[in-house]
């Protein structure tokens, strides 16, 4: 499975990507303040390129459970001068973690070239155009309700079927759109309107996500779930916890991980892919 665009090739088929997070915000729930400032934020993203990250995702607003949302003038302040310095500096695809098509419209401007959705095309109409337009990569992922509330007692009567239905959804909507089936990823957005059962479900069930014939994105980096298991241990604590869990994403069929701990979660992933990959 290979993607390619713009002056970019991933080759999914012989290895895991590794995604790392770049989270340009003073409240997200892992490193929120740690690289607020443009200049750390920069340093952090070369920092991780050389520890081994396929794509840099560089997100301006936090989608935590509980954040509150901020003005699209503000995710553009904090994210447009990151982007295009490390635009300048790195080879490898910076992917834009926003749901406003503004602003994904003028981070692939600056140099961004993967667009990163938590709504799967479902919170601004125009994120669609924007991304049909750009030619680029766009990763849709299934979210229940809104950062704001999706934590909220979140049910479903049969939970893989209704992330695939979702998502399938949203599929639609970016064919109808024009993007190309080979330039869809999906992400069945662990911790997004998902109880603690709910996240183990769907990384022992990842495989069925197969169905789509996508690249599956997992995100499980720092999650609560993973603190829980450990006896309530903060994001910083979660280290084994969650390299257990990327090891776990990449045998059940994850085609790239997100994670914070880039140096770690690559070696993680070097040892997963053999194992998985042996014939």
């Amino acid at each position: 499975m290979k993607l390619e665009w713009l002056n970019h090739s991933l080759d999914l088929g012989k290895k895991t990507a590794v995604m790392g997070i770049l989270n340009v915000t003073p409240d997200s729930f892992s490193d929120g303040n740690r690289f607020f400032d443009p200049a750390m934020a920069v340093e952090h993203a070369l920092k991780m390129v050389e520890d081994g990250a396929d794509i840099i995702d560089i997100g301006g607003e936090s989608t935590r459970p509980g954040a509150e949302t901020v003005t699209q003038h503000e995710e553009l302040r904090r994210v447009i001068p990151v982007i295009e310095t490390i635009a300048g500096k790195v080879r490898v695809p910076i992917s834009i973690d926003t749901y406003k098509a503004t602003v994904a419209s003028i981070a692939v401007e600056a140099g961004a070239s993967i667009i990163n959705d938590i709504s799967g095309l479902r919170f601004d109409r125009d994120m669609v155009k924007v991304a049909a337009e750009a030619g680029v990569p766009v990763i849709l992922m299934h979210i229940k309700g809104t950062p704001r509330d999706m934590q909220k007692n979140p049910v479903y009567a049969n939970l893989i079927d209704e992330i695939l239905d979702y998502l399938r959804g949203s599929i639609r909507i970016a064919e109808k759109a024009g993007i190309s089936r080979s330039k869809i990823i999906i992400d069945p957005g662990i911790g997004f309107g998902k109880t603690f059962e709910h996240n183990l479900r769907i990384l022992k069930n990842l495989a069925q996500f197969r169905e789509l014939e996508m690249p599956i994105l997992v995100g499980v980096s720092r999650k609560a779930f993973i603190g829980e298991i450990l006896g309530g241990v903060g994001p910083d604590d979660r280290l084994e916890g969650a390299a257990a869990a990327v090891a776990i994403a990449v045998m059940n069929g994850a085609d790239i991980v997100r994670v914070h701990d880039v140096k770690e979660m690559t070696k993680v992933v070097r040892v997963a892919d053999a194992i998985k990959r042996v014939t």
